[in-house]
């Protein structure tokens, strides 16, 4: 049953290129720019952050921070 199991989530796996993901949030960066309201933009950050954390972890992110100061 374990086998079955493991097979499946194997087929689900899918590999996302760090390419993408970076053109992705940069996209949603610039969406966020141009809209007026408060909660849309608070979705938008959290869908940035969704998709960042796919293929990047918080040490990365740390880095980056420490990069932009």
């Amino acid at each position: 049953m374990s086998d079955q199991i493991n097979s499946a989530e194997e087929e689900n796996f899918e590999e996302i290129s760090s390419d993408e993901v970076d053109r992705v949030v940069s996209n949603l960066e610039a969406l966020a720019e141009t809209v007026e309201s408060e909660n849309i933009r608070c979705y938008l950050e959290e869908a940035m952050n969704s998709i960042y954390y796919l293929v990047y972890d918080d040490e990365d992110f740390e880095d980056e921070v420490a990069d932009a100061a």
